[in-house]
């Protein structure tokens, strides 16, 4: 089982240099594995990526969403499909298998939604979507201060407000605010509620 994860930049053409997300992007993407194998960046602001092992794939489909969103004006649609890969390719865009189709079918059809999921497990797909739509409504109004605490928060799982405050050079209170207005800890819990129901579908 793999995790694979079809998206694009909403509002990138309103960003007047595309290199200020491009290169967070690409650096996010090659701590997961190399391009083209792993992952590519498609038509200027669409992109591919594979995620192994499966249950580590909404991980990494909320950190790029902070990702994004700590750039003013930008935000990021995605949509997450896990299952088996049938063909192993030189390049991401010419592989296949059941994780690719449903991810690119899915996002074909994501509308009002920035992030999805479609596996092969009906009833993960209907919690965790039913989770997913509660989150967005936080996670799409996520400022771009919201979105950095996001991401620091994410990078850093082991330091504590304190320590986060001193990376930001602000105080461990505002972390704290910065944190709950972001709804970090609510978020953190549904990602491990979505790993676990993963874990227990794929060794079960």
């Amino acid at each position: 089982m793999i995790g694979v994860i079809t998206g694009d930049i909403v509002n990138s053409r309103r960003v007047a240099n595309p290199n200020e997300w491009l290169s967070k992007l690409k650096i996010a993407f090659d701590g997961i594995g190399a391009t083209p194998k792993t992952w590519e960046v498609i038509r200027g602001d669409s992109f591919q990526v594979e995620i192994t092992p499966a249950d580590d794939t909404l991980w990494k489909a909320l950190y790029i969403k902070a990702l994004i969103k700590s750039i003013a004006g930008l935000d990021v649609r995605m949509a997450i499909g896990i299952g088996t890969k049938t063909h192993d390719a030189p390049k991401i865009s010419e592989a296949n298998g059941e994780a690719f189709v449903r991810s690119g079918r899915l996002f074909d059809q994501l509308k009002k939604n920035t992030l999805a999921i479609k596996s092969p497990w009906q009833n993960l797909d209907r919690a965790i979507n039913m989770c997913l739509e509660l989150a967005l409504l936080t996670m799409d109004r996520w400022t771009p201060n919201s979105a950095e605490i996001m991401v620091l928060s994410m990078e850093n799982p082991g330091k504590t407000q304190l320590e986060l405050g001193n990376i930001l050079k602000i105080s461990q209170g505002r972390v704290s605010e910065r944190q709950q207005r972001a709804g970090y800890e609510e978020i953190v819990k549904m990602e491990a509620y979505f790993r676990e129901l993963v874990q227990q579908k794929v060794n079960g």
